[in-house]
């Protein structure tokens, strides 16, 4: 599967998308998944935090049948469509934006996992969380990439 982002200047995380900005969500998009998908999750990490890879976003429980994601996905645990937003390391529910200290770039990764079930995990689950219950039953992967640098 190939993730894509049309919020992105080629791999670079505008500031609107940030903590410096209005922290939207991006919106994104994706190659259709292979045979007997049954729903995707979509965790965004940032391996060069100090300390630790820090966690901007987990959603799970997103239709077979999605393919994309609208910018400005609201913060809320239940969305429409009966997806779920687990919570990110800032504590909040949703997507938390890029916000790291002053220096070198950090790297994003906007990971997306093309599973066999639905995790039927509550709202607000953490990227352990989802990522113990998508264990057996990932089909494909899918990563991006994206930079941001204060």
């Amino acid at each position: 599967m190939e993730l894509t982002s049309s919020s992105f200047q080629g791999n670079q995380i505008p500031r609107k998308f940030t903590c410096n900005g209005v922290e939207t969500s991006p919106q994104m998009a994706w190659t259709a998944p292979p045979a007997g998908t049954a729903s995707f999750a979509l965790i965004v990490t940032d391996p060069d935090a100090p300390g630790r890879t820090f966690v901007h976003w987990v959603l799970y429980d997103l239709p077979a049948e999605t393919r994309s994601l609208p910018e400005g996905l609201a913060k809320q645990g239940q969305l429409a469509d009966g997806s779920r937003q687990g919570r990110n390391d800032f504590g909040s529910i949703g997507y938390g934006g890029p916000c790291p200290p002053p220096g070198s770039p950090h790297h994003y990764h906007f990971s997306l996992y093309a599973l066999d079930a639905k995790l039927n995990l509550s709202v607000g689950a953490t990227r352990a969380q989802v990522e113990t219950a998508m264990q057996g039953h990932i089909l494909a992967r899918g990563e991006l990439i994206a930079l941001y640098q204060k």
